[in-house]
């Protein structure tokens, strides 16, 4: 990939378009509104209408075309190092909970595969964390020893499918790897089927929390909902400041195709270069040769130079497998929680009839399919075993965090100050395909300038919270630092928490 190269798709949203549905277009009275149409808000529609609920799906974009549509595709209970960090800060049956609650979810996942007969590339794989670093080899015994301990079948090995050594590795046997987009596409026909409604193109602004309530869209029309789920990754409602304990973070991906005789036979994931993900998916129609992904290089949204991360993945990618060439090559984003585990439940201390499913952590395919099953028994009145896990209103972890919270904020607080007093280069000076934020009769304003010359401006003013937006150049979109909203270079919104466009500016 040259410095001048953009990202040109996702591989599961190029081989699974899916059809169109329509927006909303008139008041509409539901038992529960879910907002968002990714992995978490699917699950749980599904789950509610297989329940008899009558349910609604709005998704400001298209069905699992967003985070869900850009993911690596994993589904396994082995979350990196988690489960030695969980038995210290949760006790033993914290990591215990955690281990159960993601691996019924996968379990339930291939009994709805099989039952809805989907075809989703479903592959049973083990699942690897390894290092590289002889140093860090006693991590990854304990991460073995926990993780074993929390119930998963894990050992710690030394051998792997990858084609280099490594110093030591956790591997969980019985995991699986799928195309993520048929399965959720599937899953979409399926709660349409069951008599509930998805709508495309569909921005909620507000939320009343009356009974019923009601959400507003940025059309006018509106939803009544005996309950509303907000699960639109990053949420769009901040009523119990859950925006302090997450972090947006984003990740590059490339994909090529190999030989079939090549394929790792497994997932991997280091925490050591940045990240490295390495896993193989089937090529359609073409049994002699896999798709290799590679996933790395995490990094804040609105933060450096996004072309050198993904020429770096690229070439790691070529030195470990040579010939392989990405033929796809995207972008994805993750919100971390501050204290690990997950926030689904009750949106606030006071909710009665909201709630929520965000802070995956970058393992939100287990993670969303365990909060539609979670959210789903709490909404129908049913108990829940790791409902305390997820609480988002949980206390004692809140002390916990404190340190890292406040890391996270401080952060975002450099951000909002800091991007402030960057110097801000001259308009002249923005080649084609570029944009940044100038200083036009005094004022900031973002600038983008396409192929052909002309210029596109924009508020730099996220319309979030207001901190200052940079610009992605392999992407071609400005990105928020803070929470993670992006806007395209017209200025409208391609990713939350953000729901209204950046401002148009005239120069």
């Amino acid at each position: 990939m040259t410095q001048n190269a953009h990202v040109s798709g996702s591989y599961w949203i190029d081989t699974a378009p899916g059809r169109p549905r329509p927006a909303l277009a008139e008041d509409l009275e539901v038992e529960v509104a879910v907002i968002g149409a990714g992995v978490a808000g699917l699950c749980t529609a599904f789950e509610l209408a297989r329940a008899g609920r009558r349910v609604a799906v709005l998704e400001a974009g298209q069905v699992a075309a967003g985070v869900t549509g850009h993911t690596s595709a994993k589904l396994t209970a082995q979350h990196t190092l988690i489960y030695d960090k969980l038995r210290r800060t949760r006790g033993p049956e914290g990591a215990r909970l955690y281990a159960r609650s993601q691996t019924e979810a996968i379990e339930h996942a291939a009994a709805l595969v099989a039952e809805l007969g989907i075809d989703c590339d479903w592959e049973t794989r083990s699942a690897y964390t390894y290092v590289r670093d002889a140093g860090r080899v006693d991590e990854v015994r304990a991460e073995a020893a926990a993780a074993k301990e929390a119930g998963l079948p894990a050992s710690f090995v030394t051998g792997t499918g990858l084609p280099f050594p490594v110093a030591g590795a956790v591997r969980v046997d019985g995991q699986a790897q799928f195309h993520p987009r048929k399965y959720l596409l599937a899953l979409a026909d399926a709660i349409e089927a069951l008599g509930g409604r998805i709508f495309e193109r569909t921005v909620v602004h507000g939320l009343d929390e009356g009974e019923p309530c009601r959400l507003s869209t940025g059309t006018g029309v509106s939803v009544r909902a005996a309950d509303v789920v907000v699960a639109t990754h990053y949420p769009i409602f901040d009523r119990a400041l859950l925006f302090a304990r997450l972090a947006p973070r984003r990740e590059l991906v490339v994909a090529g195709p190999i030989a079939a005789d090549r394929d790792v036979d497994g997932m991997y994931i280091t925490p050591d270069e940045g990240t490295r993900s390495v896993r193989t998916a089937p090529l359609d129609g073409d049994p002699g040769r896999r798709l290799l992904i590679v996933t790395g290089e995490h990094f804040t949204p609105g933060t450096g130079d996004t072309r050198e991360r993904f020429d770096r993945l690229t070439t790691w990618a070529r030195t470990h497998f040579p010939g392989v060439e990405p033929v796809h090559t995207w972008a994805t984003q993750d919100i971390d929680p501050t204290d690990t585990v997950p926030l689904v439940g009750p949106l606030h201390p006071g909710a009665k009839h909201t709630w929520v499913a965000t802070g995956f952590g970058g393992w939100g395919l287990s993670g969303g399919m365990m909060a539609g099953l979670l959210l789903t028994a709490q909404i129908t009145g049913r108990e829940s075993a790791w409902s305390g896990l997820y609480d988002p209103r949980r206390l004692r972890s809140q002390v916990r965090e404190a340190p890292q919270l406040l890391k996270t904020q401080a952060k975002v607080a450099g951000h909002f100050v800091g991007d402030r007093l960057k110097p801000a280069p001259p308009v002249d000076a923005l080649p084609p395909g570029e944009g940044a934020v100038v200083r036009v009769d005094g004022h900031r304003v973002a600038v983008y300038r396409d192929e052909d010359g002309a210029l596109h401006a924009v508020s730099p003013r996220c319309t979030h919270l207001g901190c200052l937006v940079d610009f992605n150049a392999a992407e071609r979109a400005w990105e928020c630092p803070c929470h993670g909203s992006r806007f395209a270079t017209d200025g409208t919104v391609l990713e939350g928490p953000a729901t209204k466009p950046l401002e148009r500016r005239d120069i």
